[in-house]
């Protein structure tokens, strides 16, 4: 005779983790887990836990870049955002150590203003310098998500910019 616990493993409910027998179980499992996570998360120094930010922003970057795809949530000011507030308590802070104006950085994230060459290259170099510390990081990213996006904001304007352009495009005859 089949006992309960039986009957449970194959319950589509209960999918391929069949080790509790109630619902009750696996709630009190789940939560003595997260107990465990957090008293182990106290003690991992502050460096340990910066390191790891950065570690998952590179490979936020490196996802993005290599998605052939423009995504609206991934852009250069939310990955900006994202390095400022990994590193500093303060966006004035950054500013300060990029040797610009916190009102010039506030319209970069802001979308108010375009970030300028130099702006872009000073960012390559801090960010040379703090990835040095944790792992291989390829500085040219910035440029690249910066482009990834102006191109994706083009191409899907083309059939605004595109009739008024083509008007004055004018096109010698060549031989093929």
């Amino acid at each position: 005779m089949r006992s309960k616990k039986d009957d449970n493993q194959s319950d589509p409910e209960f999918g391929l983790d069949s080790r509790y027998s109630s619902k009750e179980e696996e709630k009190k499992e789940a939560v003595a887990l997260m107990h465990a996570r957090l008293e182990r998360m106290k003690n991992v120094p502050e460096t340990e836990i910066l390191k790891a930010k950065l570690m998952q922003l590179k490979f936020k970057i490196e996802n993005y870049l290599s998605s052939p795809i423009f995504e609206n949530e991934h852009n250069f000011t939310r990955f900006l955002e994202n390095y400022i507030d990994i590193l500093y308590p303060k966006k004035t802070d950054f500013a300060a150590d990029m040797n610009i104006t916190a009102n010039y950085l506030s319209k970069i994230i802001n979308r108010h203003r375009e970030p300028n060459d130099l702006f872009i290259m000073r960012l390559m170099i801090h960010s040379e310098k703090v990835y040095k510390q944790v792992c291989s990081f390829k500085k040219e990213c910035w440029y690249q998500i910066y482009f990834k996006e102006k191109l994706s904001e083009t191409m899907t304007k083309e059939d605004k910019w595109a009739p008024e352009l083509e008007k004055e495009i004018k096109i010698k005859k060549f031989i093929v």
